[in-house]
């Protein structure tokens, strides 16, 4: 029987939901209570899955746990997994993405606030500032977004380790074709509808990346006003943002087989941040974004409010795919069916800040 792991990251801890057929069940009581858990991962390369977990205490700051037994038990390291360097005059404030590699076994990325990526090699039990990135001749000039200066986008090619593509609100996009020696601004086309010159080399706010399934080189964004898709890694990026109620929002995510289609979650507008039109809607694609269809089909029909961030939003490897998404009303909705229908699974958890799943058979 196929199994599938849910993985809802909140402002109180971490919920697992398991789904054995077509029945779901959650965990007696959530893991890292009254941690705010902003990054999950569920790295499936290894016959034991590895749960990693960015956590977040009020007490005793954030870091990284991990799990070989579906979360039942967690180990921390004796030392701190994601360290600023002494000499970099920064100190951590919480790791927005956990991301195993699609191109090297056992190794695992780590973004974070300050925005600057990590490496590991051990399947993220350390990691290890990426230098070139952190001394940028850019970072001078890049501004915290309204959440912060986080890395929390980290897209990886199957095809070439040296080549990953990372996010940062609010520098925009950026490169590397060489392993993170060398990283260059890939913003052409994205537009910045809130600054002086709209069309800067970096400095767009972009709020998500997905890869598309079927082409590692079409990659879909979602910006602060805008979404995109290039089909070119990055290079060049066309708007796509024609048929959705709005081109604001936070979350994107493809399908895990299907090539041409993804997901977004459209927000009425930047000060207005709750659901376009206020409507439990999410948007699908099925032609890289020519046109978009809203799914709404076992979804509150009423007024709805619950905002969808850029993690809150995922797909599983199941087939047909499953699609998830929490909101900061604490509610968790998933589709068994692509997204033609939907259910509700939890209400009245602590907002939802990140949602991960994967069949674990």
């Amino acid at each position: 029987m196929t199994e599938v792991l849910l993985t809802v990251g909140t402002r109180k801890g971490l919920f697992i939901g398991h789904r054995r057929g077509g029945t779901w069940e959650f965990d007696d009581s959530p893991s890292f209570n009254a941690q705010a858990v902003y990054s999950v991962a569920i790295d499936t390369r290894r016959d034991t899955p590895r749960l990693l977990v960015g956590g977040d205490s009020a007490h005793w700051g954030p870091s990284v746990f991990h799990s070989d037994d579906l979360g039942r038990t967690w180990t921390e390291p004796a030392q701190p997994a994601v360290k600023f360097p002494k000499d970099t005059g920064a100190s951590l404030e919480r790791v927005w993405q956990l991301h195993p590699s699609t191109a090297e076994a056992d190794v695992v990325y780590a973004g974070t606030e300050p925005a600057a990526l990590y490496r590991s090699e051990d399947r993220g039990e350390s990691f290890e500032l990426v230098r070139p990135l952190w001394e940028h001749p850019t970072r001078s000039r890049w501004v915290p977004g309204g959440g912060g200066e986080g890395l929390h986008t980290i897209v990886t090619d199957q095809r070439d380790p040296r080549a990953l593509t990372v996010a940062v609100s609010t520098a925009g996009v950026f490169r590397t074709s060489d392993g993170g020696e060398n990283w260059a601004p890939s913003n052409s086309g994205v537009s910045a509808v809130f600054l002086p010159d709209p069309n800067p080399e970096f400095g767009q706010c972009v709020h998500k990346i997905a890869k598309d399934s079927a082409n590692p080189d079409r990659l879909y964004l979602q910006n602060h006003w805008g979404v995109y898709r290039s089909d070119d890694a990055g290079t060049q990026w066309t708007d796509i943002g024609a048929g959705l109620p709005s081109t604001f929002g936070f979350a994107v995510a493809a399908h895990p087989r299907r090539g041409d289609t993804a997901y977004v979650f459209p927000i009425n507008a930047d000060a207005d941040r709750v659901p376009a039109d206020h409507r439990c809607r999410v948007f699908r694609t099925a032609d890289a974004g020519k046109s978009w269809e809203p799914l709404s089909a076992g979804l509150p029909q009423e007024d709805h409010y619950g905002t969808v961030l850029r993690d809150a939003l995922c797909t599983d490897d199941a087939d047909p795919a499953g699609v998830y998404f929490g909101n900061r009303n604490g509610e968790v909705y998933a589709s068994a069916d692509d997204g033609d229908s939907w259910q509700q699974l939890a209400s009245h958890l602590p907002d939802v800040l990140c949602v991960r799943a994967a069949v674990i058979d």
